[in-house]
């Protein structure tokens, strides 16, 4: 008799569970049949004694059953997606999903919200007037026929159980498990309709993988159990030691999206690597699903759709069709500039401070119920190899007028060092995984 206490045993023992039993219990939770100590304890149970992988794919697949899936047989197109492990400053997805529907692919983006240290797309969508991150299944399917991509938030009936499972696993410290992550994100994907997807897996100081090998091993895991469920998969280790581009807060995120999509020479944002991993993602979705025959001919039409317009179209008419009005970014009621307290080369950022620092600004939350303001963020001017001189400004701070930026101010200087010796600036793309 198949009873929630057993399994809980069997997996805190160390046993491989069978997958009637990891059915069982999934149900359980979704229907409310389990409380939810239980489940939590299931989830340390597997945090500190694992999955196989056959297990993870049974986890992976009652996950998805649990509730609607979108199949978009009548989008005639490649479906290909791109997921992000999370950084800081990860604004890829907006100008990916469009740059990728103007090279003629079909994006079917779902996303999520930023928790934590790590930023979420559909906060940042959101900093747009009227963009709404909430559509049926015929209303996507119409955004995959006209503009060849669409920029959703998970619904209420798509994969429930990952919405309990996830929340239980904020608040029970189970989050940085690997097959627990593998079966939240590929329940998604394959739910949300894509046929391939390229995952992002952020390695470094501002990512949940802190170490290339723990990298390694997620992406293996995405890669292994997205194939198993019929989607063509690879994942590219990319470095999360600094923020990507120059804008860490939603609507300071949104702007330099808005300034690569337009090709703009902007004064102030330095956008060199969120355009270059954009462009490698891209030519790696290209690649994966037979549009082009090599990566080289993927970056080469990717480079081209974003060189004559055609990326900036998509993106207005992504953003028309869900709502949105592109406007001028709305600035914080209070800006300053942090500068150097010495000279020197930049040589290292803790990342994830500087996300916390963006939660303390009123950019993320702490809790999933909390409000984010868009209007805050920080501005870098100086990334990891800089040289600067005492004095010399580091970051502009958007603010509001009743936040403690002394405390802040000293967090940052926490975060980062400034050497006398230059130290050779991190690959951004640190390896791939097939």
């Amino acid at each position: 008799m198949l009873t929630p206490s057993l399994i809980i045993q069997k997996k805190r023992d160390g046993s491989q569970l069978t997958k009637e039993e990891i059915e069982y219990f999934i149900s359980g939770v979704v229907k409310n049949e389990i409380p939810d100590y239980q489940a939590s304890a299931l989830l340390m149970a597997i945090f500190f004694k694992g999955l196989t992988v056959d297990e993870t794919m049974a986890l992976t697949e009652s996950m998805l059953k649990s509730g609607e899936r979108y199949e978009f047989r009548s989008v005639t197109g490649p479906k290909v997606d791109k997921h992000s492990t999370g950084g800081v400053g990860d604004k890829v997805s907006i100008i990916l999903a469009p740059l990728a529907a103007a090279c003629g692919l079909k994006v079917p983006m779902m996303s999520g919200r930023g928790l934590g240290h790590s930023g979420g797309t559909l906060d940042k969508l959101e900093s747009i007037t009227g963009f709404k991150t909430q559509l049926s299944y015929s209303e996507m399917s119409e955004m995959l026929k006209t503009v060849g991509c669409g920029m959703i938030g998970q619904s209420e009936k798509m994969v429930p159980a990952d919405r309990k499972l996830y929340a239980l696993r904020d608040v029970t410290g189970t989050v940085e498990c690997i097959p627990l992550i593998t079966a939240s994100i590929v329940s998604k994907k394959v739910a949300e309709g894509t046929e391939a997807i390229v995952f992002d897996v952020k390695v470094g100081s501002g990512a949940f993988m802190k170490t290339l090998s723990e990298a390694k091993k997620l992406s293996q895991s995405l890669v292994k159990v997205s194939r198993k469920l019929g989607l063509k998969s690879r994942a590219l280790l990319t470095n999360m030691n600094q923020p990507l581009g120059s804008a860490v807060g939603n609507g300071l995120e949104i702007e330099e999206c808005i300034a690569v999509l337009k090709n703009e020479n902007h004064p102030e944002f330095a956008y060199g690597d969120l355009k270059e991993l954009t462009l490698q993602l891209c030519s790696h979705m290209l690649e994966l699903s037979g549009i082009v025959k090599n990566i080289a001919q993927g970056r080469k039409l990717a480079c081209q759709k974003l060189q004559d317009g055609s990326a900036w179209t998509k993106f207005q008419e992504l953003v028309k069709a869900q709502g949105g009005q592109i406007a001028p970014f709305k600035e914080a009621p209070r800006v300053t500039i942090w500068k150097a307290k010495k000279g020197g080369f930049l040589t290292q950022m803790d990342t994830e401070v500087i996300g916390r620092i963006l939660v303390e600004l009123g950019g993320g939350r702490k809790k999933v119920s909390d409000g984010v303001d868009p209007s805050v963020g920080l501005l870098f001017y100086k990334k990891l190899g800089a040289k600067v001189s005492s004095g010399e400004p580091i970051v502009k701070v958007f603010s509001k007028t009743d936040t403690n930026l002394t405390e802040l101010e000293e967090f940052f200087n926490s975060a980062i060092q400034i050497s006398k010796i230059r130290k050779a600036v991190p690959k951004l793309v640190l390896g791939k995984i097939e």
